[in-house]
């Protein structure tokens, strides 16, 4: 039976999700990349603080060399500074960030010299996808290692794909772009997040095989999943975020449905506010 989230469970689940961290090898501690990447954090609260043109340019860099099937780089970043977001969407940047970038899916540009999967719409949206999310983490990991911290957004503030008919409407997207999700950009106003709950490495990795899952294991880990959530934002819910998302996601699915297969959504819903 799955333990409920008492006050003394929040307390010492807390506790335990404060105290851990990456486990990183002895041997490899001091190799300043693999630290970049194990402590990399998602942070949502933002300084004013100016990034440096030439550190957001070797952002954008880092994921336009990143890897890609048969090197197709289906993907395109539309970006923004905190000015041209109000502009193009009446609010601020989420978080308060100060740079943003909205990373797509893009199979129209190829299709104008190339058809690399005719008559194949869910192999060429997995292929985009796969891709242009290569790109997004390059992006992510390239900001950490020049002290730029970053979220990656998929729903908050219609800024990914959740909200995909809203997106391509705003942004004039053609047939065969779809909008995936937003990175925002900018200085952290708290140094170091703790790091989310994870799921333990024999959980998720097996040699030759397929881990499984222990019960007791992913019960513990939803408990940590609610706490962190309570802790985090003590107005809202993990169930609450739930329950939003499956309120939700039958538009999302049928939006979706039009961009990949061109099917016609049954409604046309008006754009949702951010939760």
């Amino acid at each position: 039976m799955m333990k409920k989230l008492t006050p003394w469970t929040f307390v010492r689940k807390l506790v335990g999700i404060l105290r851990k961290g990456p486990r990183i090898p002895p041997t490899l501690a001091d190799n300043p990349l693999l630290q970049t990447i194990l402590k990399r954090r998602s942070i949502r609260s933002f300084t004013k603080e100016a990034i440096p043109e030439d550190v957001w340019l070797a952002i954008l860099e880092a994921g336009r060399v990143a890897p890609s099937t048969v090197n197709l780089q289906t993907w395109t970043f539309i970006t923004f500074t905190s000015d041209q977001w109000r502009h193009t969407f009446d609010r601020p940047v989420p978080f308060g960030g100060v740079r943003a970038v909205i990373i797509c899916g893009d199979i129209d540009r190829n299709r104008k010299v190339i058809d690399s999967f005719p008559g194949s719409p869910l192999v060429e949206y997995t292929v985009a996808v796969m891709n242009a999310s290569l790109a997004a983490m390059n992006m992510n990991i390239a900001a950490e290692a020049l002290g730029i911290c970053s979220v990656m957004l998929s729903e908050t503030g219609q800024s990914g794909f959740f909200h995909a008919k809203y997106l391509t409407e705003t942004l004039s997207l053609p047939p065969g772009v779809f909008p995936l999700m937003t990175i925002v950009f900018g200085y952290a106003k708290i140094p170091l997040a703790p790091m989310p709950p994870r799921l333990p490495l024999d959980q998720i990795c097996a040699p030759a095989k397929y881990p499984g899952g222990d019960q007791r294991a992913l019960e513990n880990w939803l408990l940590e999943m609610k706490t962190g959530f309570k802790a985090a934002r003590p107005m809202w819910s993990f169930e609450g975020q739930l329950r939003y998302y499956g309120d939700n996601i039958l538009r999302a699915e049928e939006e979706l449905r039009a961009l990949i297969y061109h099917q016609q959504p049954d409604t046309q819903p008006e754009a949702l506010g951010e939760t």
